[in-house]
């Protein structure tokens, strides 16, 4: 088993530093929704992990692991909880912040979260995310040195072990004698909650560390690669070059140049639900490690969206502004379809089926054809098959993973290209038609399960947005 060693300490609330608020905080005040905002320091032993002796990296993601040593660690968490017990749903959503860009990029503040009385907690688990890159240094512990400087990770093979510590630290059977992060609401269920570089560590979390430690109820997958990380990776720091060119090649060569292709499968052996929620991106890379959902997996692929939107990229770029006091720049012709209405349609279904009611409903797959097998594509140039949000299913723009340029950085942020006015015309009599048949497409979305009716009227605010723009009017 793996778990807290005896020392482990929890100290906070931490307020103070340099900066004076925690770092990745929401552009607004939680208290406003009725939620409390709280960090907390971790300090405590982690087990690594390593192969179990004859066990294999095979394709189906059974993997043995096994102990091979330990890491004395400090980190922290930052925790988003409803101020009122009686809202509070039971369910707590851990985040394995994602740290690819050099600093921690992670999400608690959705609708969903907020309005279903979620708590949120964001976990700082990997070593880049207190200690940044050599070069261009974001880490916590060089942003804001008083208020960070006593935390250490020395290396990300101690992550798997920390993951499963702060899920029981804020768990159903923590010790509550001591500082509790969740101001002692009585949690139920934990749900483990990682995205891009972080879903591939979740899938490995599942596919060894799970069945050891059995701490999380749950455990949902965003814009998942298809492939696992190692348990061992030593004190290295291991990363995509954003900048690199990729040359002349399709999408599909693209993806495979870069090594974003899918290799394991998520076991199919636990006994707790996991589900992946995947953009057309990759979708690509996983065609080959496709799974058949069961009672206890459901796999969504999106048509149309990309790894990062634009929507997301403004929000990032106004946070990066606020922490960093510098621009961040957000590519007008990225992929414009928010995918975040997805994920949290896919944590609604994940609340329930973790509390023993009906799984996510099964959606299509994203429609491949040839060998190697590429997107099939429409007359507008907007992938087949997949989950059918709106803004694919009544489109002003053709909507696709396929990048601007060949590099990581844009191959990952995806194109919208509005059509033009006589193109908008053979498809629609007007802006008063298209939004009458976009309304009857968030209709059937709500009704198929991936969208949530408060996500309604925002997304056809923005659909007039984009259909004014598109006529090159003002929004």
């Amino acid at each position: 088993m793996t778990g807290m060693a005896e020392d482990e300490m929890i100290e906070g609330p931490v307020t103070g530093g340099a900066k004076g608020w925690a770092f990745g905080r929401p552009l607004f005040d939680l208290a406003d929704h009725g939620y409390v905002e709280e960090e907390f320091f971790l300090t405590g032993e982690a087990t690594t992990f390593r192969l179990a002796s004859g066990a294999e990296w095979g394709r189906d993601g059974r993997w043995r692991a096994e102990a091979s040593g330990a890491i004395p660690f400090r980190t922290r968490i930052l925790v988003y909880r409803p101020a009122d017990p009686a809202r509070f749903n039971g369910t707590v959503l851990v985040s394995w912040n994602n740290v690819t860009a050099g600093y921690e990029l992670f999400q608690g503040e959705s609708g969903e979260i907020l309005d279903g009385g979620y708590a949120f907690v964001g976990a700082t688990v990997q070593r880049v995310g207190v200690h940044g890159f050599p070069a261009n240094n974001q880490g916590l512990a060089a942003w804001d040195p008083e208020r960070y400087g006593t935390l250490s990770l020395p290396g990300d093979d101690a992550s798997y072990d920390i993951f499963t510590q702060v899920g029981r630290a804020v768990g159903p059977d923590r010790d509550r004698a001591g500082v509790d992060p969740l101001g002692c609401l009585a949690v139920r269920r934990v749900i483990g909650l990682g995205a891009s570089q972080s879903a591939g560590r979740l899938a490995t979390y599942a596919n060894a560390i799970q069945p050891l430690a059995g701490v999380y109820d749950g455990l949902l997958l965003q814009i998942y690669f298809g492939r696992g990380t190692l348990l061992e990776s030593g004190p290295g720091i291991v990363n995509l070059d954003m900048s690199a060119p990729l040359g002349e090649a399709d999408l599909g060569d693209l993806m495979r140049r870069t090594g974003l292709v899918g290799a394991n499968l998520i076991r199919d052996d636990l006994d707790i639900p996991v589900m992946v929620v995947n953009s057309e991106l990759e979708a690509i890379a996983c065609h080959g490690v496709r799974q058949p959902d069961t009672p206890r997996f459901r796999y969504w692929e999106c048509a149309g969206t990309s790894h990062v939107a634009h929507g997301v990229s403004l929000v990032r770029a106004e946070k990066y502004r606020r922490d960093f006091g510098a621009d961040l720049p957000v590519l007008e012709a990225m992929n414009r379809i928010p995918i975040t209405p997805l994920y949290d349609a896919a944590i609604h279904h994940m609340n329930r089926w973790v509390d023993g009611g009906a799984p996510p409903p099964g959606q299509p797959k994203i429609d491949f054809a040839g060998d190697p097998a590429e997107v099939v594509r429409d007359a507008l140039g907007i992938a087949t098959g997949g989950v059918r949000l709106p803004q694919a299913e009544v489109p002003v723009a053709r909507h696709s993973a396929i990048p601007l340029r060949n590099d990581i950085l844009h191959l990952l942020r995806g194109s919208s290209h509005p059509f033009d006015a006589a193109a908008l015309d053979r498809l629609y009599a007007g802006e008063a038609d298209y939004l009458a048949r976009f309304k009857a497409a968030t209709r059937r979305a709500v009704e198929a399960g991936v969208m949530l009716e408060r996500d309604v009227a925002g997304a056809v605010e923005e659909a007039a947005q984009d259909y004014r723009r598109a006529r090159g009017l003002a929004a």
